[in-house]
């Protein structure tokens, strides 16, 4: 039986705003849109909308990720920004901390991934129907039983990090999807936090670069 939504008291930090865009910090346990139902209403884009009533979902993280997430605050921006990352020219940076140690200091996996459809929300890997999906890494640190990573997805796909350090053999942290019980029990959230985003500002063209710090220690 699935427990029921208890959306988190905190809500998102804006890390920066001006006329065309929101830039906030998402605490884990909070949907970044609504889900199904009356009670899965409460999310980060109805938060935000309760001080800033255009902002407009861009791209999401799973509930249990924390992190940087973006809103656009009007269509022309959002169709600029989501363009952007359907190309690939948004950066994005995770800080994950995973069951052992990967056998090399850095690497590229590159698995393609589907949906679990008798298992879902899962995904999982499919050599023959899966879309494309590569992850690069890099380890940071390492611990007795643990190591924390450098995450940079080179693609978008649902619960693509949590799948790749899961088939690598290095499942993330208080993964209730994908971690064995060992590696799920050593904390009490997921150890996956969105630390930074780099792009071109829609209006002016610069480059921006905007960090959260991580807001959980390795085990």
């Amino acid at each position: 039986m699935t427990s029921p939504y208890t959306p988190p008291a905190e809500s998102p930090s804006l890390i920066h705003v001006d006329e065309w865009l929101i830039v906030a910090d998402k605490p884990s346990g909070l949907l970044s849109v609504p889900g199904r139902g009356a009670d899965k209403a409460d999310c980060a884009r109805s938060r935000i909308q309760d001080t800033y009533p255009d902002a407009l979902t861009i791209h999401r993280l799973d509930m249990s990720t924390s992190g940087l997430l973006l809103f656009a605050r009007s269509r022309e921006v959002q169709r600029a920004i989501a363009a952007e990352f359907e190309r690939g020219r948004v950066a994005k940076s995770y800080l994950a901390d995973v069951w052992g140690t990967p056998a090399n200091e850095s690497g590229l996996i590159d698995l393609p991934l589907i949906n679990d459809w008798p298992n879902r929300p899962r995904q999982k890997v499919d050599h023959e129907s899966g879309k494309p999906s590569q992850t690069r890494y890099e380890i940071l640190d390492r611990r007795e039983k643990t190591a924390r990573l450098q995450l940079t997805p080179l693609t978008g796909r649902t619960h693509q990090l949590r799948v790749h350090l899961a088939a690598l053999g290095h499942p993330i942290l208080g993964d209730d999807l994908y971690a064995h019980e060992e590696a799920l029990q050593m904390t009490p959230r997921l150890h996956l936090h969105a630390t930074e985003l780099r792009f071109r500002h829609p209006a002016t063209g610069s480059a921006v670069h905007y960090e959260s710090p991580c807001p959980f220690e390795t085990p």
